[in-house]
């Protein structure tokens, strides 16, 4: 199961990263560079931003291109860390990550009513 949530997880950057277009701006408070890339579409696929070095740094989310939140996580200096969430119609996936590895896994059911 760790598995095949690893390779989702990958999938979704690759294919997120895989983007041409986004936003860039260098945050001067914080000294990140905030990015937001886009589906084809328009519609945003990944919000988050990254230190001046290229490294993964603090929230980020994910959406599919109708908009709808697919992922939500954290990273601190390029490596995953604590709560990630991964949204489907059906489950909501909560994987913790320590030192970059899935610590622990929980799945719930989602009902119809929940929006993300």
């Amino acid at each position: 199961m760790k598995k095949s949530i690893l390779l989702f997880a990958f999938l979704i950057t690759v294919v997120s990263f895989a983007q041409q277009k986004r936003d860039l701006k260098l945050n001067k408070d914080t000294n990140l560079i905030e990015v937001v890339y886009y589906h084809d579409n328009g519609v945003v696929s990944q919000t988050g931003t990254y230190t001046v070095d290229g490294k993964l740094q603090g929230e980020w989310l994910s959406f599919d291109t109708a908009g709808k939140k697919t992922v939500s996580g954290n990273y601190d200096n390029g490596k995953k860390v604590g709560k990630w969430f991964y949204y489907t119609n059906e489950t909501i996936k909560e994987v913790d990550y320590k030192d970059n590895v899935i610590a622990n896994l929980k799945e719930t059911e989602v009902k119809n009513d929940i929006n993300f």
